[in-house]
């Protein structure tokens, strides 16, 4: 398995994506992993070497920005840093997505990647990141969020093209009922190609990682089987959409 570290600038800030791919040089089916809000990690990169491993490539990508590597979830300076980066960006969804854009072309222009089968995936803020993307009317193949943030744009959105995949604890304390119900209603007034929304009861926010519990925030923790779950059903609607 080939790992390259990959710098990319935008808007004055210079990121550092880290692709992987099985270094037969052939380009695959290409999967984008937008981080949490304590940038990539071994949540990402754990998912990446999974994908890899069933014939995809992949870009786990750095949406902060170089100078916020290695945040450690159970640091509470590290952890205030990064709530403090995602709510500057949370104020203006409109322009962020602009460099979820940029992330998504970086990658499509990859020659480890065809860049006509292409999805994006993300987790926590990471998974509102994917959404934003969807609704911004940019053209890839599957957008699929794990336990992402919910809340309605507050940008001019457009018609939703790739099929939108979301995997929700139903008591997610960042992501209540109501935000689920108005997700679903928005997608299909937005004409959304194909949308699904799978909720996991007694489960909370974050449960794809390990160590969750680290946060030390009520309602997040990990869950094994919503994690397998989940897994499970992205690697089938992937198998389905970009294999086809």
């Amino acid at each position: 398995m080939n790992h390259t570290e990959l710098t990319q600038t935008h808007d004055g800030t210079e990121l550092v994506h880290l692709a992987m791919d099985d270094g037969s040089g052939v380009a695959r089916p290409g999967v984008v992993i937008l981080p949490s809000f304590l940038n990539r990690g071994p949540v990402e990169i754990d998912h990446g070497h999974r994908l890899v491993d069933l014939g995809y490539s992949v870009l786990a990508a750095d949406t902060f920005g170089k100078d916020m590597h290695g945040l450690d979830g159970g640091n509470e300076e590290d952890r205030g840093r990064a709530f403090e980066e995602m709510n500057k960006r949370l104020e203006d969804r409109g322009a962020y997505v602009k460099q979820q854009q940029a992330i998504l072309d970086f990658a499509k222009g990859l020659d480890s990647v065809d860049e006509t089968k292409v999805a994006v995936m993300g987790f926590c803020f990471g998974g509102l990141c994917t959404l934003d993307l969807a609704r911004s009317g940019a053209d890839f193949e599957v957008a699929a969020s794990f336990h992402g943030l919910l809340k309605i744009p507050n940008f001019a959105t457009q018609k939703v093209k790739p099929k939108v995949a979301v995997y929700h604890g139903w008591d997610d304390p960042m992501a209540p009922p109501a935000d689920v119900v108005a997700l679903g209603q928005e997608l299909t007034e937005q004409g959304a190609c194909d949308w699904q929304i799978h909720a996991y009861g007694g489960v909370g926010h974050a449960f794809t990682n390990p160590d969750a519990g680290k946060l030390e925030i009520d309602g997040v923790s990990h869950d094994a089987n919503a994690a397998k779950r989940s897994w499970n059903s992205f690697v089938d609607l992937l198998e389905a959409t970009l294999r086809r």
